[in-house]
C-alpha cells in the first residue's frame, strides 16, 4: 500500500476527481482527511469510502480553503486526531467563467484566484510547520493541461493555475532541505461527471450522438481514449507516496497524451 498509515488531507471533495483521490488514498492505506465546503459532500464521500475500505480512519470537516480560520481549524483537528500530516493533495478548484476575454469582468477573476491560488497556498502554508516539525511530508498540486495547452474560455482558470505551478516550483526549492516535497500533476480531459455533462450538452447542440463526440475527443489523445477520473487519481497518489521520495519540483502530465511536451 503506497500510503499505508499516512495522514493525507484531500481538498475539493466532490463529484469527479476529488472523491476519486480520497477513495484511492483510502485504498492505499491512508488515514484520510476530507475537505469540502458542504457537509453533504463529506457524508457521501465517507459512506462511499467506508463501503470499500471499512477500516479506513476518516476525519471529515467542512471548510473553505480561502478562509484562514477554516484552514487553521482543519489543521488543528487533523493534528489532534492523528498527530501528524504526511501528505496534502490540493484538489479544490474554481473552474472560472468560460467566457471570451473581451466579455470577461476582471474583478470576477478574483474568485478564481481566491480558490485556485490563494486558497490552495493558504492550506499549504498551514501544513508546512507541521511537516517541518515531523521531518518531512509531500504536497501535490492538482493542476491543469490548459496551462500548457491553451483552450478557448479557460483563460482565467489557466492563469490562476499557471501562477500556482510557478509557486509550487519555488516551494520545492525552498523546503527541500526540510524534507518536504512539492509536485504538480497536470490533468487534461477526464471522463467523469464534468466531462460527461459537457459531452451530453455539446452533442445535443451539435445534433450528434454522445458516442460520436466522445470518439472525437478520444482521438485528441495519443492513447485514443479519454482517461477516467480514477486513472488520473492514481499518479497523484504516487507523487504523494514514498515511492516518489526523490521527486520534487516535478510537473507530471496526466492526460493520456492529449498534450505531449517536446
Amino acid at each position: 500500500m503506497l500510503l499505508k498509515d499516512k495522514v493525507t488531507i484531500v481538498s475539493g471533495i466532490g463529484p469527479g476527481l476529488g472523491i476519486k483521490l480520497a477513495q484511492e488514498a483510502a485504498r492505499q492505506g491512508a488515514k484520510v482527511v476530507l475537505l469540502a465546503r458542504t457537509a453533504q459532500k463529506l457524508d457521501e464521500a465517507e459512506a462511499l469510502i467506508k463501503s470499500e475500505v471499512p477500516g479506513c480512519q476518516i476525519l471529515k470537516t467542512p471548510a473553505d480553503i480561502s478562509n484562514t480560520a477554516d484552514v487553521a481549524r482543519v489543521v488543528q483537528q487533523t493534528v489532534e486526531r492523528f498527530g501528524r500530516i504526511d501528505a496534502l493533495i490540493n484538489s479544490a478548484y474554481n473552474g472560472g467563467n468560460l467566457s471570451p476575454f473581451e466579455d470577461s469582468n476582471l474583478k470576477e477573476w478574483d474568485n478564481v484566484f481566491k480558490v485556485n491560488l490563494f486558497g490552495t497556498l493558504t492550506l499549504t502554508q498551514a501544513v508546512i510547520p507541521i511537516m517541518k516539525k515531523q521531518g518531512g511530508g509531500a504536497v501535490v498540486m492538482v493542476n491543469t493541461m490548459t496551462v500548457r495547452k491553451p483552450m478557448i474560455g479557460q483563460i482565467d482558470y489557466a492563469a490562476s493555475k499557471a501562477a500556482l505551478a510557478s509557486a509550487t516550483a519555488h516551494l520545492a526549492l525552498e523546503y527541500g532541505a526540510a524534507g518536504i516535497r512539492f509536485n504538480s500533476a497536470f490533468m487534461g480531459w477526464m471522463w467523469g461527471p464534468a466531462v460527461e455533462g459537457h459531452v451530453k450538452h455539446q452533442a445535443a447542440s451539435a445534433g450528434v450522438t454522445e458516442e460520436v463526440l466522445k470518439a472525437e475527443i478520444a482521438k485528441m489523445h495519443a492513447l485514443n481514449l479519454i482517461p477516467t477520473d480514477t486513472e488520473c487519481a492514481k499518479p497523484v497518489i504516487f507523487l504523494a507516496s514514498d515511492y516518489a521520495s526523490m521527486v520534487t519540483g516535478a510537473s507530471l502530465d496526466v492526460n493520456g497524451g492529449a498534450y505531449i511536451p517536446h
